[in-house]
């Protein structure tokens, strides 16, 4: 009975903030930057929380635009994951000023269940999700090593407790070749152009045989300098996707013997380098969606079975997964047909379905960190099935 006083509490606590938190979501979205240069959100976010009695340290696992809030001691140790960076040319057609402002949302709100339970919450700042993923390095160097649970809310068109995601690596590839006159002397020239083109060809082939899943994308970042010059030079920025890391490694060979074979047809030279650490697949604990699920569908939303149909994306959230009991909800804010990463997805993460998204996922996640401060048998099964999971 005390507990569902407190989360009503928790409720109110979100509704009286109401006007700050999302004040600070649209700071945010019409002031979006780029991953590791997120200064701006990155110290719009500790102020917030530093004035409502957090302590706040900068700049963790030697990141500028990262940072960790804590509020009380000890364990339990919750964390919410606040994400920031935009999108180039979209801003926040993601959603991540929803993202952090729901993480410090919840943690206001959460402060409650602290005071009256004990352990600690923390909002960890978690930047460069889109392109570079900060969380990799961050998990590297310990930040979530003395986490009991991990979670953040990612808004979408759909009410989720936890997604799937995709294992992803990051892979940079350039050809040289030889420059010449394109019209008065092509034959001495070997076109480096050619080889991605023809590499881009072989990858068409290869998706045939990949798995439903599997994915591989990208784009030329150098064609040449002008059309009457054979290209000396391309280059390429692609990402390699599969359900499993195991798949992963194989396909990754696949794809690069794709790069061979054009460089191999046009004589020009190869280099290619794999950018590690690599997005780890989503470690979903379904101990903990559950606990979500009911805390969400209490405000009035009907959370969605996830069957993995839409789990085709992929989230450096899933590297803290592997650490730590995870969960990665979506909140819908924008209808079915309108896809994420797009303008219509921006206007919609700073529309008032946005603000009902926000405090909804501010409401739960602080409910769920309420579930796990005030009973301990609530955390139990959630750490039992991440070992379980680890073994």
């Amino acid at each position: 009975m005390e507990q569902q006083s407190l989360k009503s509490q928790i409720r109110d606590a979100v509704d009286q903030h109401r006007e700050e938190l999302i004040e600070l979501s649209l700071r945010i979205h019409s002031h979006p930057e780029l991953g590791l240069h997120e200064e701006q959100a990155a110290r719009w976010l500790g102020e917030f929380l530093e004035r409502y009695g957090f302590r706040v340290d900068k700049g963790i696992a030697g990141l500028p635009t990262a940072f960790r809030a804590a509020y009380g001691n000890g364990a339990p140790a919750i964390a919410l994951l606040a994400e920031y960076d935009a999108l180039p040319g979209v801003g926040h057609a993601c959603g991540h000023n929803i993202i952090a402002a729901s993480a410090a949302g919840a943690a206001l709100a959460a402060r409650l269940a602290v005071d009256r339970c004990g352990g600690s919450v923390a909002v960890i700042g978690t930047p460069a999700e889109e392109i570079l993923g900060g969380k990799t390095s961050m998990v590297e160097k310990g930040v979530f090593q003395e986490i009991d649970a991990a979670m953040l809310a990612h808004p979408g068109t759909a009410n989720y407790a936890s997604i799937k995601s995709l294992a992803c690596i990051s892979l940079e590839v350039e050809f040289s070749g030889r420059a010449a006159h394109a019209s008065a002397r092509p034959a001495e020239g070997i076109n480096a152009l050619e080889a991605m083109v023809q590499s881009f060809n072989h990858l068409n082939s290869l998706r045939q045989h990949l798995y439903p899943k599997d994915r591989v994308h990208g784009i030329i970042t150098d064609g040449g300098q002008a059309a009457n010059i054979i290209p000396a030079r391309s280059a390429g920025s692609f990402l390699v996707r599969a359900e499993t890391e195991e798949y992963l490694e194989l396909l990754k060979e696949k794809v690069l013997r794709c790069f061979a074979a054009g460089a191999a047809a046009t004589g020009a030279g190869l280099d290619y380098r794999w950018i590690e650490p690599h997005y780890a697949p989503m470690k979903v604990n379904n101990h903990l969606a559950a606990l979500f699920t009911a805390n969400l569908e209490a405000l009035g939303r009907k959370v969605l079975v996830f069957r993995g149909e839409a789990g085709l994306a992929s989230t450096d959230m899933g590297n803290v997964s592997q650490v730590a009991p995870s969960i990665h909800p979506n909140i819908a804010i924008a209808s079915p047909g309108v896809g994420e990463h797009t303008p219509e997805f921006a206007r919609a993460a700073a529309s008032e379905d946005g603000h009902r998204g926000l405090l909804d996922a501010s409401k739960a996640l602080a409910m769920t960190v309420l579930d796990m401060l005030a009973d301990r048998e609530a955390l139990a099964p959630v750490r039992e099935e991440f070992r379980g999971s680890s073994e």
